[in-house]
């Protein structure tokens, strides 16, 4: 079960929580992008960066020289996936379809080198399966210049909404059309780096690739 404590538990819609942590993987796992939320000098900061995930540990890296990732305090990561937006007969029932997972801890840095190369593993196979094993690794000069932070997934919870428009009773009889305009997330054909200096047929591995966010 995931964690219940002030700030993961659901004030509002709260029927749109999940409580399991199949839940949590089952959104994270779906991801390419989260959004790290940290305070630098004081002030809100949200970037958009990769992650992985490995069990009940959540990956980033990042520069040694980001202060994002310096920080001592503690983060917010958010992973969200959009899956159509509802239009409901009045404005204030307009909404969304989607799933989230959002996930409180301080953020460890990675110092071990046989984990600082699993969680690299991570975030590249989230973002493309089967491309760690498929190009060159990374040398002692690129390690010592990439910073790897592990967070717990100890405090983190699910919210889900599926489904049409929720409208007042007495909205349902007025003639405005009313549904679900679903969005998928789909990858494009693979495009070859114009410098290949070879001709390299395109691996298996990603030119089959599943569609994300499924």
């Amino acid at each position: 079960m995931l964690s219940t404590t002030p700030r993961t538990r659901l004030t509002r819609s709260k029927e749109r929580g999940r409580t399991s942590r199949e839940d949590l993987y089952a959104v994270l796992d779906a991801g390419l992008v989260c959004h790290l939320g940290v305070v630098v000098d004081g002030a809100p900061r949200v970037i958009p960066t990769g992650y992985g995930r490995i069990g009940d540990t959540l990956y980033l890296h990042g520069s040694t020289g980001s202060l994002s990732l310096r920080g001592p305090g503690e983060v917010c990561v958010t992973v969200t996936h959009v899956d159509g937006v509802v239009l409901a007969r009045s404005v204030f029932h307009h909404s969304m379809n989607y799933r989230s997972a959002m996930v409180y801890g301080r953020p460890r840095l990675v110092r071990d080198e046989e984990e600082r190369l699993a969680g690299l593993r991570a975030i590249t196979e989230q973002l493309a399966p089967g491309q760690w094993d498929a190009t060159r690794p990374p040398t002692r000069k690129e390690l010592a210049a990439t910073a790897v932070v592990a967070i717990s997934l100890d405090e983190a919870s699910v919210k889900v909404r599926q489904g049409p428009p929720s409208d007042d009773p007495e909205d349902y009889a007025t003639p405005i059309w009313a549904g679900v305009l679903p969005l998928r997330l789909s990858w494009g054909a693979p495009e070859t780096d114009p410098a290949m200096t070879s001709e390299v047929e395109v691996p298996a591995h990603v030119s089959s690739r599943p569609d994300p966010g499924r």
